[in-house]
Formats: structure tokens, C-alpha cells, sequence
């Protein structure tokens, strides 16, 4: 008699689980590689460097621009991070609303995510109805 695989457990193959910490990893090291260049580089303004308040205005608003950006970055980190952490744990691709298995074609896509197309598309409804 086959085992049914327990709800809120993965069913996936140890080599699709390891091809899924890769892409995470893999997504990691650029968020962070392009928060340090954003440190090293962008952050950096030199008011001798402006001739005029126009470029001053102009510099600090693309600064701005560019930490707001850094902002969505982060919350994105934290979302690889818990994806790698489910990994760990066990229950990587399983819907936290439901706990059904997510589908593969949907964490190739977006291996970070924490809900199943139904419940994705179940929650897009209501912050569109309560928007």
C-alpha cells in the first residue's frame, strides 16, 4: 500500500529540492552583490563634485530613488531567505494558506513564493476588492 505524502510536506525529488536551493542561492548573491555595489558607489554624494543645485536636486532624487528600490530588494532577501529556510525545514513548495503541494512550473517561475496559484490568485482578488 503507497504512503500518501502528509499535507504541508514536499513530495519532491532530493535533486529538484537541490536545484531549488541553487536558483535561491543563486538569487541571493545578486540581491546582495547589488546592495553593495549600491553602497559602494551610489551612495555617495559630493556637493563639490555638482556645479549646480539643479544637479544636487537631480542626484539626490535618483539616491532616493535608488534606496526606495534597495527597499523592495530587501523584503525580496527576506523572501529567499524563509524560502531557504522551508528548504531546510522540509516544507519547501507547499501553499502556506492551504497546504497543498505548489506546482513545479510555479516555483520555476518564482521559487521565492509562498502560495499556490489558486491562493495567489484568491488574496490579488481581495486586496483588489479592499483597494
Amino acid at each position: 500500500m503507497l504512503a500518501l505524502p502528509q499535507k504541508g510536506v514536499t513530495s519532491m525529488k532530493k535533486s529538484e529540492l537541490k536545484r531549488f536551493r541553487t536558483i535561491l542561492e543563486e538569487k541571493r548573491e545578486a540581491v546582495v552583490r547589488r546592495a553593495r555595489e549600491t553602497m559602494d558607489q551610489d551612495m555617495t554624494l559630493d556637493a563639490s563634485e555638482l556645479p549646480d543645485e539643479m544637479d544636487l536636486a537631480s542626484s539626490e532624487y535618483m539616491q532616493s530613488f535608488t534606496f526606495r528600490l534597495r527597499g523592495r530588494e530587501r523584503v525580496f532577501l527576506q523572501k529567499i531567505e524563509k524560502a531557504l529556510k522551508k528548504l531546510d525545514e522540509g516544507v519547501f513548495g507547499v501553499c502556506e494558506d492551504c497546504e497543498e503541494p505548489i506546482s513545479v512550473k510555479r516555483l520555476e517561475a518564482r521559487p521565492e513564493t509562498e502560495l499556490c496559484i489558486r491562493c495567489k490568485e484568491d488574496q490579488e482578488r481581495m486586496e483588489r476588492d479592499f483597494a
